[in-house]
């Protein structure tokens, strides 16, 4: 589990909005850790929210946990680069292969859109199920 600190704002029956306290794992001033916190802050200041799963019922004010499980970070993060990506190189190959250098400029385009209408069609199917969605630990 991928876990974050955050506290609730509002509430939305099953549902609750949390304002997130860190962007990043919080070790940034450890050896070893990458800055990602650091650059989190320089490019978005205001406070981060998410309306995630509250199984726990808890109140607005309290302070909580929420939790991803780790194959969904690292399966969207793969979807999201990677799928656009392959698309366009298989795309372009493709219509290098039928027309020259014309037709693998737009196999590139046409794949790198595909991809991305692929990705998108997966994530709102990903939307409906559980496993991927972020929720309040009890």
């Amino acid at each position: 589990m991928i876990d974050a600190q955050g506290t609730i704002i509002s509430r939305d029956g099953d549902y609750a909005v949390v304002r997130m306290d860190e962007a990043g794992c919080g070790r940034c001033n450890e050896p070893g850790g990458c800055g990602g916190q650091n650059i989190g802050k320089m490019f978005c200041s205001t406070p981060r929210t998410f309306r995630v799963r509250n199984p726990g019922q808890a109140a607005v004010g309290d302070r909580v946990h929420v939790a991803i499980a780790e194959g969904a970070v690292r399966r969207t993060a793969i979807l999201a680069y990677g799928l656009p990506l392959l698309a366009l190189f298989v795309c372009a190959l493709g219509g290098k292969l039928l027309a020259g250098e014309p037709g693998a400029m737009l196999g590139a385009f046409a794949g790198l859109l595909g991809g991305w209408l692929l990705f998108r069609r997966n994530q709102s199917r990903s939307a409906r199920d559980e496993r991927f969605q972020p929720f309040i630990r009890t």
